[in-house]
């Protein structure tokens, strides 16, 4: 069972700092610690438009994200909540808000660079703009692709391709445009027409070949290719202009009842229809795969290195696949370090563990593992768990050899004494002396755990040859004692 998320407010995930991105690491500890699938909604658009009045409602709050009510811009960076998802039991809703667009207190602007990070890192991306849709509007969305080098994969097909989109969906987001204030009758040619019908009339382009036709069209396919999914929620002003400052603290009856329902229905459609932020490949991201992203994303658009999503993939499936095979090894090295003792008797029962150590290892691996283009890491696992089994049958063969010397030292030491005192050079010493072997020998081999069928037959070995030693010490030491006193009859 995942544990309960708890985050009770928002927290800086990537801060904007001197113009500089840099990602928070209590915000990384955080998605670290989520193993649920993830529905990623990030809200871009120009500053001191609502955007964070938006989010807090998904969040189903009313305060969190920072709701200014002045000109200046509240909500630096991106922010980050998660919470758990209202109508998808075991997955995790984030909600990112970004940095105001257009901020006229910033020096050296990065807008597109916050614009970038949202939808790279998002599953629905949700575009917040003014009163209607105009060229405006659009050239600010153009805007990515000014990033078309950082964003496209390596073969992504020309613009001209739009009626063939699913490589780019692989990549990019949902598009929900959201528009305040909205203050236009929603009709053409003298028929009403619908949010959605408005936003597609709006990137529809034209006919012709003109420069200015070219230019009229380019971001409009560029839209059209890079969100072939999208939806438009229009908002009427919430409330009078003198209490826009206080709407965090208002209630429902107090605002606008059409602006409360259509606040309800787009809330409704993020939570229906937002899909879990995927890559390609069918690869669900949660919590650590996010956290991998973000970093590698703020380090590749930082330094303008970022050549390729397909970069950031390989990028990202490195650092996962790495991952999970240090952590099927670890499982491995517990299992085998709580049920072997070594030495072991038998070679089969010493295989069988590693064999069921082995399984639970590969299966943690297969359950973390992301994208392993011809099973690469998984190969590097498989060559490592049999390192591993080579290691543990030399272990072995070393700990027999250990306790068996062991044991001959503890069980033969004290005969080789006996012998070095002459307490064998007496009438009948030889009988006894031969005796004493014999029975030392039985102790021996009854004794157990002296390691595996293979090694013991050497170390038996290695028994009889420990005999034949004391033997010749005590037949070198009775030689000594026949030649000093020749009447001395020992047999």
């Amino acid at each position: 069972m995942t544990p309960e998320i708890h985050m009770p407010d928002p927290v800086c995930l990537i801060e904007n700092t001197k113009e500089k991105l840099r990602v928070n690491p209590e915000a990384l500890d955080i998605l670290s610690a989520i193993t649920q699938p993830m529905v990623v909604v990030a809200i871009v658009g120009l500053y001191r438009t609502g955007k964070s009045y938006l989010m807090n409602k998904l969040a189903g709050k009313n305060k969190g994200f920072s709701v200014g009510s002045t000109v200046q811009s509240h909500t630096k960076g991106i922010w980050m909540w998660c919470v758990p998802h209202p109508r998808k039991p075991d997955h995790t809703l984030v909600l990112l808000d970004t940095e105001g667009l257009g901020d006229v207190e910033k020096v050296d602007k990065n807008d597109t660079q916050i614009f970038a990070l949202a939808i790279l890192m998002s599953s629905t991306f949700v575009y917040n703009t003014m009163n209607k849709i105009d060229q405006g509007a659009i050239d600010l969305l153009h805007n990515v692709t000014e990033l078309t080098d950082l964003l496209r994969a390596r073969n992504s097909p020309d613009l001209d391709g739009v009626e063939d989109p699913a490589y780019s969906v692989s990549f990019f987001p949902d598009l929900v445009w959201t528009l305040r204030d909205f203050y236009l009758d929603l009709e053409t040619d003298g028929k009403l027409i619908t949010a959605d019908e408005y936003l597609e009339n709006s990137l529809r382009p034209k006919e012709g070949n003109s420069q200015r036709i070219q230019n009229f069209n380019l971001p409009r396919l560029c839209i059209q290719k890079f969100f072939p999914i999208k939806k438009c929620f229009i908002f009427d002003s919430p409330t009078h202009r003198k209490k826009l400052g206080q709407l965090e603290t208002l209630h429902d009856d107090e605002l606008d009842s059409e602006f409360v329902q259509q606040v309800a229905e787009f809330c409704s459609y993020i939570f229906s229809h937002s899909t879990v932020k995927t890559l390609p490949g069918g690869i669900k991201v949660n919590g650590s795969c996010l956290k991998n992203l973000v970093m590698i994303y703020v380090n590749a658009i930082s330094s303008g290195d970022l050549a390729s999503m397909d970069n950031a993939v390989l990028a990202l499936a490195q650092i996962e696949n790495s991952a999970a095979v240090q952590k099927a090894i670890a499982h491995y090295d517990q299992q085998m370090g709580q049920k072997v003792q070594l030495p072991m008797e038998n070679l089969q029962e010493l295989l069988d563990l590693h064999r069921a150590s082995e399984k639970e290892a590969v299966e943690i691996f297969m359950k973390r593992s992301f994208k392993d283009v011809d099973q690469r890491f998984q190969k590097e696992l498989e060559t490592l768990l049999d390192a591993k089994h080579n290691d543990i049958c030399k272990q072995n063969l070393e700990a027999s050899w250990d306790r068996c010397w062991a044991l001959l030292q503890d069980i033969f030491g004290p005969l080789e004494e006996a012998v070095k005192q002459g307490i064998y050079s007496k009438p009948g010493g030889h009988n006894l002396f031969i005796q004493k072997t014999e029975e030392l020998k039985a102790k021996y081999y009854q004794e157990p755990r002296k390691g595996i069928q293979k090694e013991a037959e050497e170390l038996n070995a290695t028994l009889e040859a420990e005999t034949r030693r004391l033997r010749n010490q005590y037949q070198h030491l009775q030689g000594i004692a026949n030649s000093s006193d020749d009447s001395c009859i020992l047999l």
